[in-house]
């Protein structure tokens, strides 16, 4: 369970009068990754699986080792090279077998894959089983709840994968079969960096699948993912919703990176100051209006990125 707080002076400083932020960096490890990695590792286990493969840009790799730590069970992590200092220290430190792979998260999760067809491993990466969504769709009802009920008019998401905005979507679904809410949605909206935009371009040209991204380059190692397995789950899940997709400037990242932290006391991690320049974006065309409700998603503790910062 995590805090969502009023913005007030970065609601002020955007123009908006009901801003929030959920702040996801205060999950058990940093990240919002702990809760789809909390729910796959434990069904793993109960399932009798003793051996877990994933491909992460990070934040992922460091929750579904911590959990496989705690259960006894053994671990393996394909990781690109550059991946934040940090996620690649405490998969070390976890004792999880760890290769440093040339390229992007795309070529880490090829050679999971084949790592394991060859070894017998059991394959957690995103929507290679059904439990990670599971764990994502807790921020859904998390949100309701907190907001009395009433869900927000928009949530913005920071997405590279995109099981967030899929569970979510399915959160509210469930929600209201049971009469806990009624039809109202918040418009969804992804959030990516210009250096790697396939939901947002694959989004603006109206098609169904996202086209793979070349050469992605963003600091925010969370959402630099050129291809996502379940992209047309969040192109449709964005276009019921009423929502959209926006692309933002690693210059627009960084300096709201700054604007979060001065305004609000909160070191989010680079793909949640990637919310808050696009909101501005929005605002700034109309997409938004200052009066609806907004949620930003702070998928992580900025404490993580302090080398990709530094850089």
């Amino acid at each position: 369970f995590t805090p969502i707080f009023k913005a007030e002076r970065l609601g002020a400083d955007t123009g908006c009068s009901a801003l929030y932020i959920k702040d996801e960096g205060l999950n058990p490890t940093g990240s919002f990754k702990a809760r789809g990695l909390g729910a796959a590792v434990s069904k793993a286990k109960e399932l009798g699986i003793t051996r877990l493969t994933m491909p992460s840009a990070g934040n992922a790799a460091g929750a579904m080792t911590a959990y496989a730590a705690k259960a006894g069970m053994e671990a393996y992590v394909f990781m690109p090279k550059d991946a934040p200092e940090a996620n690649r220290v405490e998969v070390d430190l976890t004792g999880a077998i760890l290769e440093l792979v040339d390229g992007y998260i795309t070529d880490a999760g090829r050679i999971s894959a084949q790592r394991a067809e060859e070894l017998g491993l059991f394959d957690v990466s995103t929507l290679r089983e059904p439990y990670r969504v599971e764990g994502k769709k807790t921020m859904g009802y998390e949100i309701a709840e907190q907001m009395d009920w009433t869900l927000p008019d928009v949530i913005l998401y920071p997405t590279g994968g995109g099981t967030g905005i899929v569970g979510m979507w399915k959160a509210f679904d469930e929600m209201e079969a049971m009469g806990w809410i009624d039809a109202k949605r918040p418009k969804m909206f992804a959030v990516q960096s210009e250096g790697c935009a396939p939901i947002v371009r694959a989004f603006n040209e109206g098609t169904e699948f996202a086209e793979p991204w070349e050469n992605p380059d963003t600091l925010a190692a969370g959402i630099r993912v050129p291809a996502a397995i379940g992209d047309y789950l969040i192109l449709q899940a964005l276009r019921e919703s009423g929502g959209g997709a926006v692309a933002v400037s690693e210059e627009e990242i960084l300096s709201d990176l700054r604007a979060v932290a001065s305004l609000e006391g909160m070191f989010v991690c680079p793909e949640g100051a990637a919310l808050s320049a696009a909101l501005r974006k929005l605002l700034a065309d109309g997409t938004l209006s200052p009066d609806e409700s907004i949620l930003l998603l702070n998928t992580g503790s900025g404490l993580k990125y302090l080398d990709m910062i530094r850089q």
